[in-house]
């Protein structure tokens, strides 16, 4: 595997983690009731997910290219990690939604 290709996988690893790593702190913070720092989080996750798309879209165009790239168990768990980083970040924007809402039905 090539360097480049290493380190665009990586990059997907890295950035997805701390994209899932935010949008789980945004759900905390919701939780206790701090929505200004769940949406500063959520953002943060948000700027993680662009970066990682950034590392997909290097290893796509190499492909779209010519340039195949061997299928490891590295970039198959990249491609996993990012994925579900998307959906729980979808999911997080949900449920602190739900917590804003339980919230403002409380007060009355």
């Amino acid at each position: 595997m090539e360097e480049q290709d290493l380190e665009a996988i990586m990059g997907l690893i890295i950035f997805s983690g701390n994209a899932k790593s935010d949008a789980m702190e945004a759900i905390q913070a919701a939780k206790a009731g701090d929505f200004d720092e769940a949406q500063v989080k959520i953002q943060s996750a948000e700027k993680s997910l662009v970066e990682a798309h950034h590392s997909q879209t290097a290893l796509l165009s190499k492909e779209a290219q010519g340039e195949n790239m061997k299928v490891t168990l590295l970039a198959v768990h990249s491609q996993d990690h990012l994925m579900t980083s998307i959906a729980f970040t979808d999911l997080a924007k949900e449920i602190i939604d739900l917590y804003q809402y339980q919230g403002e039905a409380i007060k009355g």
